[in-house]
């Protein structure tokens, strides 16, 4: 019986144990705890690898599940000059192609799935942004409250011979900014992965209704101030960024993963007085045992 086929670094397929790159492309998805937090790390990297499973592989386990711990290095607010470094558990736990509690994607349901595609819905959460506890430069601004957040997504992974991975989301804040927020992204795997490594990159360009860019950037008549004059955003495009998500197996059930990414506010989130700085950064590692 010959062994199934999988994808090569270079971008052939060719006859091997499918397993340990099956598991290394769905151990991506094990976002650190933060994820729903605005940050400039991509929607695509919160489940990084996913649709590639089922394209590559005729059956998947029932069950996989992904526990760590993971450390990040952001900026306090989108806009913002200033970094923290923040840490929280990595969860992803998954049951079939049907449904998923994760930490980046939420807790979900995959309604309407392929081969190389699936389309769902999924609950997260969004811890919003404390004005007195995160700048000087937000006294006297409204703080956004922690909310859950209501996603619609949809995959698409375009062939085995060119794994490129298209993803669209929109998610809408149920209390908080009270708004809508999507991502139009891309990725694929990139040269020099082995069965033990994997990586990824791609861009990822954000929108945003006026409702959600007033909430996060706008700044009212009573909250203007010298130096914070009074501005009202409209909605659209709110950045582009670009990322790279890696993980590497060091043992045969633990593995470390990475993210980096790079996101450049434009329009009139750029123009906010509110942002300090239209570049922003972001970088997590984490350590998980897969069962």
């Amino acid at each position: 019986m010959s062994e199934p086929e999988t994808f090569s670094p270079t971008g052939r397929l060719r006859t091997r144990r499918a397993k340990p790159w099956l598991f290394g492309l769905c151990a991506l998805a094990a976002a650190p705890a933060w994820a729903q937090t605005p940050a400039p790390l991509a929607e695509w990297q919160f489940s990084a690898g996913i649709p590639l499973e089922k394209l590559f592989e005729d059956t998947i386990p029932d069950w996989e599940v992904r526990l760590g711990g993971a450390a990040m290095v952001r900026p306090r607010y989108d806009g913002s000059s200033n970094y923290i470094v923040v840490g929280g558990p990595s969860i992803d736990i998954r049951y079939r192609d049907i449904a998923f509690a994760s930490i980046g994607e939420g807790l979900g349901v995959n309604v309407l799935r392929g081969k190389n595609w699936r389309a769902g819905i999924a609950l997260s959460y969004n811890l919003g942004r404390r004005a007195k506890e995160t700048s000087p430069l937000l006294d006297g601004m409204e703080n956004i409250n922690p909310a859950p957040e209501a996603k619609l997504f949809a995959e698409y992974a375009v062939s085995k011979e060119f794994p490129l991975v298209m993803r669209v989301d929109a998610r809408r804040s149920l209390g908080g900014s009270d708004g809508w927020i999507g991502d139009i992204g891309a990725y694929m795997p990139m040269p020099g992965s082995s069965e033990k490594f994997f990586w990824f990159a791609g861009p990822t360009m954000t929108l945003a209704d006026s409702r959600y860019m007033n909430a996060w950037y706008g700044v009212s008549a009573s909250q203007a101030r010298p130096g914070r004059p009074q501005f009202s955003p409209s909605g659209g495009v709110r950045s582009y960024g670009f990322g790279v998500s890696a993980v590497w197996f060091f043992d045969k059930h633990w593995f470390a993963t990475t993210d980096v990414a790079v996101m450049q506010l434009v329009g009139d989130a750029k123009r906010s007085p509110l942002t300090q700085s239209s570049t922003n950064g972001v970088f997590d590692v984490s350590v998980n045992y897969q069962f």
